[in-house]
């Protein structure tokens, strides 16, 4: 069976109010011991599968479960063991599954990959969790007489290592799992609860928490955007196409999100979750007549996030990494953490923010939506790429020409005598340059969105090698761009800091040296020809 459940982190000052509605006089209160197993190396874990034999109340159920068909949704296969068994294998410490039982069943496809016999020899038992369970039932009836039934589960408890019981993770979640009825009433109850609590979209498992403790993580590593999950084939309609492609953008945003608000603070995070966010509003902007259903209150909020975590991310990268290469060249030391601290919302209070949560809700309840219902199912979206690409192929061109006429106008203002009183506008002159970056950076997204669709199999190397220049082109003029707002924040800080003039100056000579190598990017992209 597939289940579809939303799971949710509780920030500690909402979490009063929220046993107030779990513990109520209907709920009920389970112990839950789980043994989780994997062979040594992890391989269940890289597969995506969790595994586990698990005690409910005094029943023992052996668990296991995959990925399923979205981004909410997990194949899950559960049987009931015989509990006499159970406590005899325990008695003599080896309890382990069996997974025989899942041949012939839905989950069979997930261990297509594994030779069962060779992997139950090298299952072990890596940690166990030991966790209370509140679980309550939410409903609601139908105009036919159906009923949609939640079931709504708070756990806390903890992870204990399987060979070292001192080292323990603290488990404190609360799971939406749809038992029977509409997939709205699944997201419009999880909306409810999120704006009441401020609860955060996790989708971190128990299992996943359970290999980040043996290997003593504290969250797993940073996720980059990976196309070949981006699931459409060349006959996909523009509605089944776009839901795809945010599908694919948000498997690299929640899994950092997810991160961040379980603390971590590290910059890939930062880095990767903005640069998802980045590639999403590129697509909704792009492709927003494939669907009816695209609202647009989504791109604001997703563009004030993306705003807010690049500030932050800006100052704590120049503070762990250009500040330790400076001082290796002999620059005085620049102290930014002050100036980290004195930024009032940070990239936790960022993501916790009730619209950018329900946003990430509907987005994800969008793509589960089912795109055949609409207006425009019988449109190819390969039909429609081509005018799209073009489109931004052609501001992009535009653009360039207008950042090359700026250039110029600059170099001959250069030449002029001081006496003459010509003044050039810093600010204006950039602004070609960033327009460029940006629409260079969107049309990089929606080539790589669209290749699989409209590449061809003998232009695939023609293909290639327009989208590495145009990456090449985009990469020069955003490390301009970096270095442009680090020359700034350096000089900005040596009003107060005379050491940070080193640095300011650092970079005001990085910035002179850049101009021929991007413009050498930027005339290779000009003269290659398109794919589409």
């Amino acid at each position: 069976m597939q289940e579809i459940e939303l799971k949710f982190l509780v920030p500690e000052s909402r979490l009063k109010g929220l046993m107030r509605q779990t513990h109520v006089k209907s709920s009920q209160v389970t112990q839950l011991a789980a043994h989780y197993y994997d062979t040594p190396d992890q391989q269940l874990a890289q597969a995506g599968i969790g595994l586990r034999i698990r005690k409910e109340g005094d029943t023992w159920v052996q668990t296991i479960k995959a990925g399923g068909d979205g981004i909410a949704a997990r194949l899950e296969h559960n049987a009931v063991l015989d509990n006499e068994q159970v406590q005899t294998m325990l008695d003599n410490n080896e309890l382990m599954p069996d997974l025989t039982i899942y041949q012939d069943t839905p989950i069979a496809a997930a261990l297509a990959d594994f030779k069962l016999k060779k992997l139950v020899k090298t299952l072990t038992r890596l940690y166990v969790t030991d966790v209370e369970r509140t679980t309550r039932l939410l409903t609601e009836s139908n105009e036919d007489e159906t009923d949609n039934c939640i079931e709504m589960a708070y756990d806390q408890g903890e992870i204990i290592h399987g060979t070292d019981d001192s080292l323990r993770k603290a488990i404190q979640e609360i799971e939406f799992e749809l038992v029977s009825g509409d997939l709205d009433f699944l997201f419009t109850t999880a909306k409810t609860w999120c704006k009441r609590y401020k609860l955060c979209l996790s989708t971190v498992t128990k299992a996943e928490n359970g290999s980040l403790l043996i290997n003593g993580q504290k969250h797993s590593p940073a996720v980059n955007a990976n196309l070949s999950q981006l699931q459409i084939h060349k006959d996909s309609s523009a509605p089944a196409f776009i839901r795809a492609v945010v599908h694919n953008c948000l498997l690299q945003i929640l899994s950092n999100s997810s991160a961040i608000v379980a603390g971590s603070i590290d910059d890939d995070h930062i880095l990767q979750l903005r640069i998802g966010i980045d590639r999403l509003r590129t697509a909704l902007k792009a492709f927003t007549d494939f669907s009816d259903e695209i609202n647009p209150e989504w791109l604001p909020i997703l563009k004030q996030t993306a705003t807010l975590l690049s500030e932050y991310y800006q100052l704590a990268y120049i503070n762990a990494q250009i500040e330790p290469e400076l001082q290796a060249c002999g620059a005085p030391a620049v102290d930014w953490t002050t100036d980290i601290e004195d930024i009032k919302i940070t990239p936790i209070n960022t993501l916790q923010a009730n619209d950018f949560q329900i946003t990430l809700l509907e987005l994800i309840a969008f793509t589960m939506s089912d795109p055949s219902i609409e207006p425009q199912t019988d449109q190819l979206a390969r039909d429609k790429l081509t005018k799209v690409l073009s489109k931004q192929y052609k501001k992009c061109l535009k653009t360039n020409k207008e950042a090359d006429e700026v250039s110029d106008e600059v170099s001959v203002a250069e030449l002029v005598s001081d006496d003459t009183n010509v003044s050039i506008d810093v600010a204006d002159n950039n602004q070609p340059e960033s327009d460029l970056l940006n629409q260079l950076r969107d049309l990089r997204y929606i080539s790589e969105f669209s290749t699989p669709l409209l590449s061809k199999k003998k232009a695939k190397k023609k293909t290639k090698r327009w989208l590495k220049r145009l990456i090449k082109a985009q990469k020069a003029l955003e490390q301009l761009n970096d270095d442009n707002q680090y020359q700034q924040f350096y000089e900005l800080k040596s009003t107060t800091d005379t050491n940070a003039l080193y640095g300011a100056g650092w970079f005001a000579a990085i910035l002179t040296d850049d101009q021929s190598h991007i413009d050498a990017r930027l005339a290779k992209f000009a003269d290659s020809s398109t794919f589409w």
